[in-house]
């Protein structure tokens, strides 16, 4: 971790990107996230905004490719106007993961007032298009032979758009791996594709005809906040307050259990399970729980 941390606060240094030391917490703790396996995927708002935050990023990850070790297989990659940290080996065995076990996933149907909590075969439309595009995900992201490259097709605006029968290029290559195709065609709006992508146990589910039904009804419900907070070892531990690893929404009344819930003690033994492979890293972890009234909601 030190070894990461210090490659870290050299390369921004070089690269004269000045960060609010919030912001700089969060990059620390999400790019120790990626590194020690405990996410394969974190999404960046913060930092600043686009295009100039994709071109920091891009500078960012080169140099610190030539510091360490540690970052050769992380990359940046654009989906729409979203932008994200991916660990490229990390997200082909996730993404592995996620087709042969949809049963782990939860839904919650934004679309109907109040939500309900439904199965995918519930959803068959929104829900089917969106193993579509896990499955564009695994043919992007294979899983063997992840170690040396990806597929990908070189663009000339020195992005790469990523398909799934295009030529390959080493993870180290700072290029963007534009997925914006992957829903450009279908019903799958970015909030539940996030939701997979990103790691949380309960999705969104709500098609792009729907979007403004989705925030009215999200609106006005009172929401359980979880939260999954990490404390660091050794000399970057920043204290012993806890810091946010990610977190999570879902509406009050479909989370009465709060943690004892069945799928939140599913997640939480998940991330313990592999918290425990990097002790080295993080010393604790935990999971909290609190509560917020009906606002207005940005989906």
């Amino acid at each position: 971790m030190e070894e990461t941390l210090k490659a870290l606060e050299s390369s921004l240094s070089h690269i004269k990107w000045r960060l609010k030391s919030s912001s700089k917490l969060r990059l620390e703790i999400d790019i120790l996230a990626l590194c020690t396996g405990m996410r394969p995927v974190i999404m960046v708002d913060y930092g600043g905004k686009m295009p100039e935050l994709q071109e920091h990023l891009c500078e960012l990850l080169k140099r610190c490719q030539k510091e360490s070790p540690s970052f050769e297989h992380l990359r940046v990659m654009v989906i729409e106007d979203m932008i994200y940290l991916i660990h490229v080996k990390g997200l082909a065995e996730y993404v592995s993961s996620s087709l042969s076990s949809q049963a782990e996933l939860h839904f919650v149907d934004l679309e109907q007032d109040p939500p309900k909590m439904i199965t995918l075969k519930e959803k068959s439309s929104v829900g089917m298009q969106l193993i579509s595009v896990q499955k564009l995900f695994s043919l992007v992201f294979p899983l063997n032979g992840m170690t040396d490259e990806i597929r990908l097709h070189n663009r000339t605006d020195h992005t790469i758009e990523a398909t799934s029968s295009n030529i390959t290029t080493s993870p180290q290559s700072t290029e963007v791996v534009d997925l914006s195709s992957c829903i450009c065609d279908s019903q799958v709006t970015i909030p539940t594709l996030n939701g997979w992508l990103l790691g949380y146990p309960i999705v969104y589910l709500f098609d792009k005809e729907h979007i403004a039904d989705a925030i009215y009804n999200l609106s006005t419900q009172s929401l359980r906040i979880f939260k999954i907070l990490v404390t660091r070892n050794g000399p970057f531990s920043k204290g012993s307050m806890p810091e946010e690893l990610m977190s999570f929404s879902v509406p009050y009344e479909l989370s009465m259990e709060g943690s004892n819930e069945p799928w939140a003690e599913m997640f939480l033994a998940k991330m313990q399970s592999k918290w425990a492979k990097c002790n080295p890293t993080w010393r604790t972890l935990q999971m909290e729980v609190s509560e917020c009234f009906p606002q207005a909601i940005a989906l």
